[in-house]
């Protein structure tokens, strides 16, 4: 299916590795020119490599935190505009909510839910001038089931959630622009991984037998590559998909037990 995006611009975060990459490596391949953004240079850099021997679209990288001003204001400037706004950020440490301050706080909602907004702010204006625009959240599952141990995730992604389900019905709905939130699940990512070991450290068990667990409690029963999570990114970016906004897609191999 050609998505129809060959040419368009994006600006997708997070994308060095993980599902921000993948995310970007699915667009490249449809022709997209993308601007990639992190904190690591080194990571960035050899991802923009990677993307580059694609022979796709145009691959620019700049490296910066997308949760400070200076770091958005970078990105944006290496866009020349944005028709697919990619948005995404490491979430916040877990723990238990007694022990976090005001400014544990403050970090999530800068990294999660206010960086997000401002991204959205400085672009959907001028994505509905120009009659096309797409907006994909990358939040999570936790989401539309809450992880105790992850409460400011739970807090800051669904305070983003509830602002987007606004803004996504306003005028821009009828201009071409659409904002979506893709709500992964378990992926084989580093995050997953290292979060494991950790686990596993801290219990005193072993890594191979908690990373099947997780796994055997997929009713898919494996956990989910970037690559696929990056091809239902560029699908809510495409022509095809421009009926669809205000949502909130599970990618989880099944694991959320609901209807709705």
């Amino acid at each position: 299916m050609d998505l129809g995006i060959a040419g368009k611009w994006a600006l997708v975060c997070a994308a060095s590795k993980g599902l921000g990459k993948g995310c970007a490596q699915a667009l490249v391949r449809e022709g997209v020119n993308v601007v990639i953004t992190a904190r690591g240079a080194e990571a960035l850099a050899a991802t923009a490599a990677e993307l580059r021997a694609l022979n796709g679209g145009e691959v620019r990288l700049v490296a910066g935190d997308i949760a400070t001003p200076e770091g958005r204001a970078a990105a944006l400037a290496a866009c020349p505009q944005v028709d697919i706004l990619v948005n995404n950020a490491g979430g916040p440490p877990p723990g238990d909510f007694r022990d976090w301050d005001r400014d544990a706080w403050i970090k999530a909602l800068d990294a999660n839910m206010l960086a997000p907004i401002e991204l959205i702010k400085a672009t959907v204006d001028a994505m509905a001038e120009r009659g096309f625009g797409r907006v994909v959240n990358i939040t999570s599952g936790a989401v539309k089931a809450p992880i105790d141990v992850l409460g400011l995730s739970n807090g800051a992604r669904s305070g983003l959630t509830g602002f987007v389900a606004g803004v996504a019905r306003s005028g821009i709905a009828a201009r071409g622009v659409t904002l979506n939130g893709l709500l992964p699940g378990a992926f084989d990512t580093d995050r997953l991984r290292s979060g494991t070991q950790s686990a596993a450290q801290k219990t005193g068990q072993d890594f191979e037998l908690l990373w099947s667990r997780r796994r055997a409690g997929i009713p898919a029963q494996r956990f989910g590559s970037a690559e696929e999570f990056g091809a239902v990114c560029a699908f809510l970016c495409s022509v095809h998909a421009g009926y669809i906004t205000g949502q909130n897609l599970l990618v989880d191999g099944g694991a959320y037990p609901g209807t709705f």
